[in-house]
C-alpha cells in the first residue's frame, strides 16, 4: 500500500506515541523523532500529535517554536549551533559568527545551498566558563576562535563525507 505523506505522518506518530506514551511528558520526545525521521516539523505533524497526546495544537506549536533544535523547515546534514550569551560574547563569539558565515557563505539562520550545513544561533549552550561554544550535531566545540572554525568544519567534511550529501532526514 503506498501512503501519502499525511498518511505516513499520522502513522509515525501513532507509533511514537505508542512507544513513548501518551502524557505531556511524551511531547519533546514525540517531536524529536519525528523531526529526526521527517527532517521538519510540518504543520500537518503538530496537529496530529496534537490530536494524539490530547494537547491543544498551540500547545504543540509553542513547543517547536521554542525550542532552537526543534524546526518547520528542513535543515543541513550538519547542524551548527554558537551560542550567544553574555559570557560567549564576551569571550568572542562576534569573531566566530563571522568565521562561521564567511567559511559556509551562509548567513545564521541559513543553510548552504548543497544541504549540509545550517548555521543557528543558541540562546546557551551551558558551557559559559568555555566560550565561545559551538554544538555540531551534538559535539561540542569550546574556546572556539576564528582561526579554529575551519578545522571545525573540515573535520565535519571528513567524518562523515560519504553521508554528508544526505538530506538531514536521511539516516546516517
Amino acid at each position: 500500500m503506498i501512503l501519502n505523506q499525511q498518511q505516513k505522518a499520522q502513522a509515525d506518530v501513532r507509533e511514537l506515541v505508542a512507544r513513548f506514551g501518551r502524557d505531556r511528558s511524551a511531547l519533546l520526545p514525540v517531536l524529536q523523532e519525528l523531526q529526526k525521521r521527517h527532517g521538519a516539523i510540518q504543520d500537518f505533524d503538530m496537529q496530529v500529535v496534537a490530536d494524539e497526546l490530547g494537547l491543544h495544537p498551540a500547545e504543540v506549536y509553542g513547543v517547536v517554536s521554542f525550542y532552537a533544535f526543534l524546526h518547520h523547515e528542513p535543515r543541513g546534514r550538519f547542524q551548527i549551533l554558537l551560542c550567544r550569551t553574555i559570557s560567549c560574547d564576551l569571550a568572542g563569539t562576534a569573531r566566530v559568527a563571522r568565521q562561521l558565515e564567511n567559511e559556509l557563505g551562509i548567513p545564521f539562520g541559513g543553510t548552504s545551498r548543497d544541504g549540509r550545513f545550517s548555521l543557528e544561533w543558541a540562546s546557551c549552550l551551558g558551557l559559559c566558563d568555555q566560550g565561545p561554544a559551538i554544538l555540531v550535531n551534538g559535539t561540542v566545540y569550546t574556546r572556539v576562535g576564528p582561526e579554529t572554525v575551519h578545522t571545525i568544519i573540515e573535520d565535519c567534511r571528513k567524518v562523515f563525507g560519504a553521508h554528508a550529501a544526505q538530506p538531514a532526514h536521511a539516516a546516517v
